[in-house]
């Protein structure tokens, strides 16, 4: 449950065609019992009209200095034809036609270091620079890429990968592997987001990626390792009206379980009931949990400088099927994007940490919190 896609005005515009491109033709929607192949479904569904790729981590050196990072890839259709006009010689075929809109977004948190860095870049399809192909096992956006080792014959279609990404202070060259296959949230294929068919996403995760590789910051390599987390949906609903905004979190457990919970907010204060979660166990079977299984708790806010935003920096989870209670924090409260057009809402996404019990035992998860709606409107609602 994520939407990252509104940080430039170009995203914001192609919002403005709805349910349909340019030409009328309408876009898919998410709706129970879609058929699931990897590795195809970690690539590109140009039929849905918004579509992100997502990657979190939490990295530490051999001296324990900690890092987080995020790099994610969004497309935005504007126009679902997906057959050209034939060319002529008075209407020339243009490879430069938007079809979609691709950005991508880089952030490195110095936690130990308290910086945090972040860049955007926004671009079209034209001319490969930007695109996601099962051809060519890659999701990119100019020089920044996640690139697959696929094994066809392997489980979720394998899922070994290479982050590249350079921004003008630091960048990041990481190896992922997967210890888990390919989780699907929701039910009957479906993340549901309200009431009503196709309110809802195609919503996979790779919950415990095995990470390895070297952080360049101000010009010093850091060797580095730890976990990360993707997450991938497709769709073409965006928020309902009387939605404000959400609080999404992935935490990954030194038990070698997870859990992604995301909170949908209501204008009227109300959590919305369309709320869930997934709790996967460390042999990677998942369950869905409903907004009546868990509770999220805003604890401490910090106030943003930039936008006035109020985030909540601190919250109380209780999950109550697994008998467990969490608090969670972060060591870096500025970890606000803000977006360099500030075309759209400011929103929080970073690294955190949480403590707590599970059936009386104590337990320690790392993992990344997200939070829109509360500096101006949530990205993409209506």
């Amino acid at each position: 449950m994520k939407n990252r896609s509104a940080l430039s005005l170009a995203m914001v515009c192609a919002l403005a065609f709805g349910l349909f491109g340019a030409n009328g033709t309408p876009y898919r929607v998410a709706l129970p019992g879609y058929r699931y192949e990897f590795p195809r479904d970690h690539f590109n569904h140009p039929d849905f009209q918004t579509e992100w790729w997502y990657y979190t981590g939490n990295l530490h050196t051999a001296q324990g200095r900690q890092f987080g990072f995020e790099l994610t890839f969004f497309r935005q259709g504007v126009d679902r034809d997906t057959q050209p006009a034939a060319a002529s010689d008075a209407h020339p075929a243009n490879v430069w036609d938007v079809k979609d809109v691709w950005m991508a977004h880089l952030a490195l948190s110095d936690i130990d270091g308290g910086r945090f860095f972040h860049t955007e870049r926004l671009n079209r399809a034209a001319g490969g620079i930007a695109g996601a192909e099962l051809e060519r096992g890659s999701v990119w956006n100019g020089n920044w890429q996640a690139s697959w080792q696929l094994d066809r014959h392997a489980s979720g279609g394998g899922a070994s990968q290479r982050l590249e990404a350079v921004a003008d202070q630091f960048s990041l060259d990481l190896a992922l592997r997967s210890a888990k296959p390919p989780v699907i949230h929701g039910k009957d294929g479906v993340s549901q987001k309200a009431e009503g068919a196709g309110r809802a996403s195609h919503y996979i995760s790779l919950t415990r990626l095995v990470t390895k590789g070297v952080i360049t910051l101000d010009g010093t390599k850091f060797d580095v390792d730890g976990l990360s987390w993707m997450d991938h949906e497709f769709f073409t609903h965006q928020l309902e009206p009387a939605q404000s905004g959400w609080d999404w979190m992935s935490l990954q457990f030194d038990d070698g379980s997870e859990i992604m919970l995301f909170r949908l907010r209501r204008k009227d204060g109300a959590v919305d009931p369309y709320s869930a979660g997934t709790y996967i166990d460390a042999q990677g079977r998942a369950s869905s949990l409903a907004v009546s299984d868990f509770s999220l708790a805003p604890g401490k806010t910090w106030i943003s400088p930039a936008s006035g935003g109020r985030y909540p920096i601190e919250w109380t989870i209780r999950v109550f099927p697994l008998d467990l209670e969490l608090s969670l924090s972060t060591r870096l409260p500025q970890q606000e994007l803000t977006g360099q057009t500030r075309a759209a809402p400011p929103y929080w996404e970073g690294a955190i940490e949480c403590s707590g019990v599970r059936k009386g035992r104590p337990v320690k998860a790392v993992g990344y919190l997200e939070m829109t709606g509360y500096a101006g409107a949530a990205p993409l609602a209506e």
